[in-house]
């Protein structure tokens, strides 16, 4: 298993707040990519809301391939977003983007 570093963008189509977003970011907080040594080195953050509503997810996830990765890190995003309080429509996600990888070999 490889370790990837995925970045997920979207966008929020209404206002986020401050609570809703420290909401979101707690329930990825355990795919905090600070945990690799990409993330800690490039002092990457968990989700960066830009003005108008535009935001990055990067997140942690092992996986046996950059495909499998992706579409997990999606799935998780998603799920932490319906858990959130935003419906799919309310934050649609971009392609996700493989920001590092950490294997062992």
């Amino acid at each position: 298993m490889t370790t990837y570093v995925i970045t997920v963008p979207g966008t929020f189509v209404r206002s986020v707040s401050d609570a809703a977003r420290s909401d979101i970011e707690d329930r990825l907080r355990p795919r905090d990519p600070q945990n690799t040594d990409l993330g800690e080195s490039e002092e990457l953050s968990l989700l960066t809301v830009e003005e108008g509503g535009m935001f990055s997810a990067r997140i942690e996830v092992e996986a046996a391939d950059r495909a499998s990765a992706e579409s997990e890190a999606v799935g998780l995003v998603s799920k932490a977003l319906r858990d959130s309080g935003f419906a799919e429509g309310d934050a649609p996600l971009g392609q996700p983007v493989v920001t590092g990888i950490d294997s062992e070999f």
